[in-house]
């Protein structure tokens, strides 16, 4: 294997724990807010404390990448949040729950700005989504393996354990990620060289505003499969922890496939002479078509029928994810790439922490239904925002970069 996919692999990795960390809630929530007396309310309110602090860390942990470089930066935040998941284990009620969630965020939220960076310093363009696709599926492994996983670890000890357990794994990738991440291609060394652009002036870019819309819009989207599916299956479809733990994995499956397919398809369209912000594009909107599949899961007749419906929804939405995280190498310079990466993940942190909210608010006082509604229809929304505000770059905003070479 080639260092470059050496590199993607770790970075796979690395985002499957992080799901996995922060999976963890979601599946002990049917026994966490019967034993501390978590109502639903409360429980979004311990999600937004989360995202809170995902949010206001991903401007941060962007430009802490384009200071210290993906390697020390992605170090510093598994650290962090490892530790941080391994406290949940200590809490005792709502309030330190919530406090708990709050530092994990700050660790998790270093995740995609330093991962997208890596892959800009080791992939050449017609490789960047197939590379982001392949570290962005361990979100998916991570989602896979937590019902299962965590399941068995609560049942059979404790959903304390199930805590400690999945924060140790974090330290132990440590021990690979650091002596394997080696020196990048001289040329994008060369090119991370570059003055770092102020935030004023990147604000400035209409594309900017784009992508933070278009993540405002549909980020939500994942966060309210990946936080609420265990507990929509145990309160609307009546399924017990071990029935949740048998059938959640499965969107998790289709999540993985979609961020290969989306990132492969985006690739080949380029490939074949398509220029890279129109085939990313391309995928994008009939990802978002594909969405709209969420307004029969509420709907269908068994827990099956509705599993198969969020399937078909989050293999598009990864579709959707292989290609939003890789827009912003297209359109701007490597010195702002971390920075440019954490504010829209900022504005995604915003529409998560404001969705979960709302969506804990419906389903005390309302139901499902009008989750699912919203989840439907907010990735057209987002589309319209890349089509409209998204555009090539012009040759005064992004310096020429010379291809990596393969190895």
């Amino acid at each position: 294997m080639s260092r470059r996919w050496w590199i993607a692999v770790l970075l796979f990795l690395a985002t499957a724990v992080n799901y996995l960390d922060r999976q963890v809630l979601s599946v002990t929530a049917p026994v966490l807010r019967e034993q501390l007396h978590i109502s639903a309310i409360e429980y979004s309110r311990i999600l937004f404390a989360f995202m809170l602090a995902y949010a206001g860390m991903q401007m941060v942990a962007g430009r802490m990448v384009d200071r210290v470089g993906p390697k020390a930066a992605l170090a510093i935040a598994m650290a962090w949040w490892s530790l941080a998941g391994m406290l949940h284990a200590s809490a005792q009620t709502v309030w330190h729950l919530g406090a708990m969630r709050f530092l994990l965020g700050i660790g998790e939220a270093g995740n995609w700005p330093a991962s997208v960076k890596a892959v800009r310093q080791w992939f050449p363009p017609h490789q960047t989504a197939l590379a982001v696709g392949v570290f962005n599926s361990g979100s998916c492994l991570g989602g896979l393996v937590a019902p299962p996983l965590i399941a068995w670890l609560t049942l059979t000890y404790s959903w304390r354990a199930a805590f400690v357990a999945t924060g140790a794994l974090g330290l132990a990738w440590l021990l690979l990620w650091w002596p394997g991440y080696g020196t990048p291609p001289a040329l994008a060394a060369a090119d991370d060289q570059g003055e770092a652009v102020r935030w004023r002036n990147l604000l400035r870019r209409r594309s900017l505003w784009g992508l933070m819309a278009a993540r405002f819009c549909c980020d939500p989207v994942w966060w309210f499969y990946v936080f609420w599916l265990p507990d929509y299956l145990h309160s609307a479809r009546g399924l017990d922890l071990k029935q949740i733990g048998a059938i959640a994995w499965v969107p998790f499956l289709t999540a993985g496939a979609g961020n290969l397919a989306g990132g492969w398809l985006s690739g080949y369209l380029i490939a074949r002479g398509s220029a890279a912000p129109r085939a990313r594009k391309l995928v994008m909107v009939a990802s978002a078509v594909l969405m709209l599949a969420g307004l029969w899961a509420v709907g269908a007749p068994t827990a099956g029928g509705a599993i198969a419906a969020i399937s078909l929804v989050t293999f598009a939405y990864s579709c959707w994810a292989a290609n939003i995280l890789t827009l912003p190498a297209d359109v701007f310079e490597n010195a702002a790439l971390g920075t440019a990466a954490g504010i829209c993940g900022s504005a995604a942190g915003v529409g998560g922490m404001l969705s979960t909210l709302t969506i804990g608010w419906l389903v005390e006082r309302v139901s499902y239904a009008p989750a699912f509604a919203a989840a439907a229809a907010a990735p057209i929304a987002a589309a319209g925002f890349i089509l409209i505000l998204v555009r090539q770059p012009q040759s005064n905003e992004i310096p020429h970069q010379a291809p990596i070479r393969p190895k």
